[in-house]
């Protein structure tokens, strides 16, 4: 039986469809004449129905698709579970010619490649996972949303004259959120009064407090900061029952979110957020090699005449980008760590932003480590102190607990065995 393939070029309005029939399982098609059938469809339920029973008709083994766009959701979501393989390509590797782009030749083109497997194939998780994933994404976007607000408002104190970001340590902290609302609900002018608000053990003191707050804020002013008040306590709000959702998504893996939430820079939430990126056991990547190719995290290689002219990573996947770029920024400040001395390392030679992207490529091999073959994280830096063990435990028990785990920490071997010298 020929072995037969689907290709399709998504569009929003329209699907372009081509049929590549072979001789069977042949995977390298150089020197043999594909057959092709081509057919447009539409992109509505009705469309997309025809689609899948006509790719049936003809037995199709293995779909592949290419969209710059998220509009091959739909058409994916319909044929999961319908067809032997389902394969996502990255539009530039199936780039065609400059201007010689027409949309079944495309398609055709994606055929032939991936047969030749020349095509750069997308990781697109199983159907839990990509609800995992929406969830922490869209809690991400929200955080962003919510600095950007937080950036408006000190914008706002700004223009008011009000110097309160430059006294206390946390605008958006118990006090100052007291003094934020007294002052977009206008119920005091006097700087004494508002200074009142702010907690005892403020460092900077009532008078200095008070000092800060002598502007000339305006009848509009306060409006619209009401106003951000207003949408940031909607983020608070919309960041917790999002957090509290893929905590109860998670619940039945807590003990993957346990092991790699011990690894400094990484927490209750990050954990999280990797997980629903990666999988559980991170699954789809063979080698943490291959894992840090895939987000981008190994540098980049321009060789020409055997010189290499850019060492620039490539983009790879932003969000686990993001996220362990910040695991390395709180990682290189946990004193003891190995995350420390290699930041200490490579700092001098290449500047604070090499040195974390380092330390990130290091912790996402580690990650991957950790998932992948069921082991704990041991610290095998300087020695902690028994009270800064002690203190990082504790917070980590009050954070599972925060978000409905019910955890229990047994100690590893207190006495590990030295690594072996590098």
């Amino acid at each position: 039986m020929a072995y037969k393939i689907a290709a399709i070029d998504v569009h929003k309005r329209v699907l372009m469809v081509v049929v590549a029939s072979g001789a069977e399982e042949v995977k390298d098609p150089t020197g043999q004449a594909l057959e092709f059938e081509c057919r447009r469809f539409g992109t509505l339920e009705s469309d997309r129905a025809r689609l899948i029973a006509w790719l049936q008709e003809r037995q199709i083994q293995e779909v592949v698709m290419e969209s710059t766009a998220l509009y091959w959701r739909p058409i994916w979501l319909d044929m999961e579970g319908k067809f032997g393989k389902l394969h996502l390509a990255q539009a530039q590797s199936n780039r065609a010619p400059k201007g010689r782009k027409a949309d079944f030749k495309d398609a055709k083109r994606l055929a032939r490649r991936l047969l030749a497997g020349e095509l750069m194939l997308s990781f697109v998780p199983e159907a839990e996972q990509r609800s995992w994933r929406d969830a922490a994404r869209a809690k991400d976007h929200y955080v962003a949303e919510r600095v950007q607000l937080q950036n408006r408002v000190e914008a706002l104190l700004e223009e008011m004259r009000i110097k309160l970001s430059s006294v206390i340590s946390d605008l958006f902290g118990v006090s100052g959120r007291n003094i934020l609302a007294a002052l977009a609900e206008g119920k005091t002018t006097d700087p004494k009064e508002l200074a009142k608000l702010g907690d005892e053990r403020l460092a900077c003191g009532k008078e200095k407090l008070a000092d800060a707050l002598q502007g000339t804020p305006r009848q509009l002013h306060r409006k619209i900061l009401e106003i951000h008040l207003e949408v940031l306590n909607k983020y608070d709000e919309a960041i917790g029952k999002l957090d509290k959702l893929v905590a109860g998504e998670l619940k039945a893996h807590e003990d993957a979110v346990a092991r790699l939430a011990e690894v400094p820079g990484f927490g209750v939430d990050s954990a999280q957020r990797f997980i629903a990126e990666v999988g559980v056991d991170a699954e789809a990547f063979p080698s943490a090699e291959e894992f840090g190719s895939w987000f981008g995290g190994c540098p980049g290689s321009n060789i020409s005449a055997d010189e290499n002219h850019s060492t620039k990573s490539p983009k790879g996947n932003a969000y686990v980008r993001k996220l362990l770029t910040q695991a390395a920024q709180a990682a290189v400040r946990t004193k003891g760590s190995r995350f420390q001395a290699l930041f200490r390392k490579f700092v001098t030679k290449q500047k604070y932003p090499g040195a974390i992207w380092t330390v990130a490529h290091r912790l996402g091999k580690v990650a991957w480590k950790i998932l992948h073959d069921g082991v704990r994280y041991i610290e095998y830096g300087e020695t902690s102190t028994p009270a800064a063990v002690k203190r990082r435990i504790q917070k980590q028990i009050q954070a599972f607990r925060k978000l409905g785990y019910a955890v229990t920490i047994t100690p590893l071997n207190p006495t590990p065995e030295a690594p072996c010298p590098a």
